[in-house]
């Protein structure tokens, strides 16, 4: 019976297209069926399942309407993990990429490239980072310490320093890139040491020398001297200068650790993998950077002349650079000990 009623069908739906080729008109099967004659669309669905050998004549279930989801499951998938994409968001709600969009765009969020960090913090990391800071800063509101702090680090000045420039393209297009210095390209190493006043003392290395505990203990020597010399106010106080730092291996070898220890000075703690603590990285060296940008140097004179230059137009800027620290202390405690943008 089944059988037959397929093969009925078969007849009745070639008639119908046999008809639709030839433009008649389609009423004469309304006639012929009455309000039993089935649409073209219907036909047209139901032939090409039998044609394709299925044979079931129930209808299929659809999907419905798309499933809505509350913002509170959003969000709770982005404080898991505030960088997954739109397409990982969607997959785990079970809804389209639109309706994600839709959503993250009327909650207000936007999407942020995130900054390259100097290093992985691992949990001991952190809690120093964390621990220091809430120390210093309880310190530093007790008592003011910034006024005796001197500070310092070192740099490598490259001879050929690149400008990046914006250049008209169609769209589509890259832009034009602009090569990084080369790390074997021509350099010198600046080592540089300042309060909140100005520069107290720097050397600019020969070329392709670098620093070692030795070297960095005979820098100290010379930068004590200079301190007496340029800042005679030290040596009629009764507080003691306070020397900061950061861990490089030079810094903490043990001829410069013995050397400091018998200098009279006071070491400020600094956490390890911290240059966001550090003046000279944060602010000095930034600055440098900066105007270094599309300079090209022929001597070591010339960067000699081109370092004066620059540090003699400072004014405000080293007292800003120092007196940012509690600023920064404050960062890192909001930060529970991470880096902070």
């Amino acid at each position: 019976m089944f059988t037959k009623l397929i093969s009925a069908f078969h007849r009745y739906f070639e008639c119908f297209k046999t008809w639709i080729i030839y433009g008649r008109k389609s009423s004469i099967l309304v006639e012929v069926y009455g309000e039993h004659a089935l649409a073209e669309r219907m036909c047209q669905k139901w032939f090409a399942r039998f044609k394709s050998g299925d044979f079931g004549l129930e209808d299929e279930e659809r999907p419905g309407r798309p499933k809505k989801f509350e913002d509170e499951e959003l969000e709770a998938l982005l404080d898991e993990d505030c960088c997954q994409t739109q397409e990982e968001l969607a997959e785990s709600l079970g809804v389209t990429q639109a309706a994600i969009s839709k959503r993250l765009k009327a909650a207000g969020y936007i999407q942020k490239q995130g900054n390259c960090v100097p290093y992985e913090l691992k949990p001991r990391d952190v809690e120093r980072r964390f621990c220091m800071s809430e120390m210093l800063l309880e310190r530093y509101k007790k008592k003011s310490f910034l006024h005796r702090i001197v500070t310092g680090d070192e740099k490598w000045i490259h001879y050929d320093n690149p400008k990046r420039k914006k250049s008209y393209v169609k769209p589509g297009q890259p832009a034009k890139s602009t090569a990084k210095p080369n790390i074997h390209d021509a350099k010198v190493m600046l080592c540089i040491w300042w309060d909140q006043k100005g520069v107290l003392y720097y050397e600019l290395l020969k070329p392709g020398e670098t620093i070692n505990g030795e070297r960095y203990r005979q820098q100290l020597i010379k930068l004590k001297r200079a301190i007496a010399e340029k800042r005679p106010e030290f040596a009629t106080r009764h507080e003691a200068i306070i020397f900061h730092h950061d861990n490089a291996r030079p810094h903490v070898a043990r001829p410069v650790k013995n050397y400091l220890e018998n200098s009279g000075w006071e070491v400020l703690p600094h956490p390890p993998y911290s240059p966001d603590l550090a003046p000279s990285d944060y602010h000095l060296f930034r600055s440098m950077q900066n105007a270094l940008t599309g300079i090209r140097f022929t001597s070591e004179q010339g960067i000699k002349n081109w370092l004066d230059s620059f540090l003699a137009a400072k004014a405000q800027f080293f007292w800003d650079g120092i007196h940012k620290l509690p600023e920064r202390w404050e960062n890192i405690i909001a930060s529970d000990g991470q880096y902070f943008e």
